[in-house]
């Protein structure tokens, strides 16, 4: 962790507990970030909190630390469970924050459950059957197991709500307001909810669901990190597999992340890096969530350092050392522009963004430009900058299967000399 993100203020300084900081102090974490700095203190009193703050921020300790805590202030006898839940809107985010869970609470006697949608259904529904502390979980799949009576709402003491904004983007706000309404009363629990922007939606939904919660906004001074170099080309369609190649191979990326727009897109281009010596992760919506995991964590492992993606990656992915993303296609909506960037210069670290301001896809940079606040450099596409390139065998495209319960058709019969064929009315006058 760099410092140069940091505040003064250390972690032992804080209300929390010895088990915790020798959690924090296995992860090297000392310093706490401005968002930490601002909504510790405050959770920890058993205040509720809403925040704000860009990602990469430290967001997610901040609201595990606080509920680690306030669990073991809980001194009754006999637990009851589950005891604290926390929603992501995303299984990539679920699966981070529980990632995290376990680092920071390695020192703590915790059951932690992850929960979420496209596998391990009946592992899943054991694990929630039993007495677990802290639910991780994705809306959709904990509502499925709660309606079967799974488990109960009725002794949560803790609710986090992480991304809130993408809640709503996403459609998960019923969902959320019915796990909500049947929680104890706002003024029986912690609540916690962090998002990117507290949008007006969002401050509704706070304090209909909270306990007076008090506002914490760490605005940046700009809208995408400073830490992050960003640049452009304007290729012509056909230059721009030659020139991300040329670019990886002269900026040499210790991992690195390409954006596209189409699952057509991202495959095209896997198999020109991989026929170029350019091993790579390709990472779609439509990809099973077992092979998902799988290559995120040889991406995350550095077995693979080039990650090729489509906007189902731009967030919750909390990955770390990526040093470059390269908007291949630039996004056509500019607050993702904002979200594929900051995949890079987390935590203090510095970065390059390079986008390709193509044929296709030119009229997006005018409006990321005017959201960012800020013109992007762009960069002459020189002949030494484009790679002479291998191009890839064509994939084997798999038989056609027929249409399930199609109906044989047969050809009309053969009309012979003098066969009386009917005219349309609009003939006969």
């Amino acid at each position: 962790m760099k410092n140069t993100h940091l505040t003064d203020t250390y972690f032992v300084n804080l209300e929390l507990s010895k088990p915790i900081l020798h959690g924090l102090k296995d992860a090297g974490f000392e310093q706490c970030s401005p968002i930490q700095d601002r909504a510790l203190p405050i959770a920890l009193r058993d205040r509720d909190v809403a925040g704000q703050a860009q990602t990469g921020t430290g967001k997610t300790a901040s609201f595990l630390l606080a509920a680690f805590q306030r669990l073991l202030n809980d001194k009754s006898e006999t637990k009851k469970y589950p005891r604290a839940i926390i929603l992501a809107p995303t299984r990539e985010l679920a699966i981070q924050i529980h990632k995290d869970a376990l680092l920071l609470g390695k020192h703590l006697n915790f059951n932690l459950a992850l929960i979420y949608g496209g596998t391990d259904y009946q592992k899943q529904l054991k694990t929630v059957q039993g007495n677990v502390d802290i639910m991780i979980a994705t809306p959709g799949r904990l509502i499925d197991f709660y309606r079967q009576k799974a488990f109960s709402l009725d002794n949560i003491q803790v609710m986090v709500l992480d991304e809130a904004d993408r809640m709503f983007d996403l459609g998960f706000i019923k969902d959320i307001r019915y796990l909500l309404n049947r929680m104890p009363s706002p003024d029986k629990r912690l609540n916690m909810l962090f998002s990117a922007t507290l949008s007006f939606k969002v401050s509704e939904l706070a304090y209909e669901h909270m306990n007076q919660p008090v506002m914490v906004k760490i605005e940046a001074e700009e809208v995408t990190s400073g830490s992050i170099k960003q640049f452009a080309f304007c290729p012509a369609n056909e230059q721009k597999i030659p020139l991300l190649i040329g670019l990886i191979n002269s900026h040499k990326p210790v991992r690195s992340i390409i954006f596209v727009n189409t699952k057509r897109s991202a495959e095209k281009l896997a198999d020109y890096l991989a026929a170029n010596d350019h091993p790579n992760a390709l990472l779609s919506g439509d990809v099973p969530q077992e092979k998902r995991q799988r290559l995120l964590a040889d991406f995350q492992e550095s077995k693979v350092t080039i990650m090729i993606a489509t906007d189902v990656a731009a967030r919750g992915l909390h990955i770390p050392d990526v040093s470059h993303v390269f908007n291949f296609d630039l996004p056509q909506d500019a607050e993702d522009y904002v979200h594929r960037i900051g995949r890079t210069a987390r935590f203090g670290a510095k970065g390059e963004a390079i986008s390709f301001i193509c044929e296709e896809y030119a009229y997006s940079m005018p409006d990321i430009e005017a959201y960012i606040k800020q013109k992007i450099d762009i960069q002459r596409v020189s002949e030494d900058l484009l790679a002479e390139i291998i191009k890839p065998k064509p994939r084997p495209r798999p038989p056609r299967k027929p249409a399930p319960h199609a109906k044989k058709t047969t050809r009309p019969p053969k009309r012979g000399p003098g066969t009386r064929v009917n005219k349309p009315k609009a003939e006969y006058k």
